[in-house]
């Protein structure tokens, strides 16, 4: 028997953990499903021109091995930069910065896009809606052939700084 190793989150604490269980999956979905979630739920390192959310931090956080990881490893980078807007308004496409809504979907197509790049699927889709006056979720879902999709939601995936 296969183990599966899953995300379990713990509201009431704000974190995340492993858990290793026996696998159910036939189709390797499981497997899909845990990658995109660290694709979403890991910070990738920012780029060189993007504005960091503490203007008294130069980290710009990141895996180390993202390094050349193409040439290395055939690999890509990990995680996204959702991280960038931790302390963003929720802003219209008129505002000076552009719409956050837009750029939290830049920021998860450019996590997912790997996954059609090494096709892994067959293409994704991307949706970030505004939930109430502080809250942003996400429905991702990945197409695979003949293979049935997998669709994912992240709710609170921002949320607004609270006093």
């Amino acid at each position: 028997m296969s183990d599966d190793l899953r995300i379990i989150t713990a509201p009431e604490a704000i974190t995340m953990d492993w858990l290793l269980g026996p696998a159910t999956e036939t189709d390797g979905s499981g497997e899909l499903v845990a990658s995109v979630v660290i694709a979403l739920c890991t910070d990738r390192r920012a780029k060189a021109d993007d504005v960091l959310p503490n203007p008294d931090s130069d980290d710009r956080r990141g895996w180390w091995a993202d390094t050349d990881a193409d040439t290395i490893w055939d690999g890509w980078p990990i995680g996204t930069r959702l991280w960038l807007a931790e302390r963003a308004k929720i802003t219209g496409a008129g505002a000076r910065e552009g719409s956050l809504i837009a750029r939290i979907e830049t920021y998860i197509r450019e996590a997912i896009q790997p996954f059609k790049d090494k096709r892994i699927c067959t293409r994704f889709s991307v949706l970030a809606t505004r939930v109430g006056l502080d809250r942003i979720d996400a429905d991702v879902t990945l197409f695979r052939g003949s293979e049935p999709e997998i669709s994912l939601r992240f709710q609170d995936l921002w949320t607004g700084i609270r006093a």
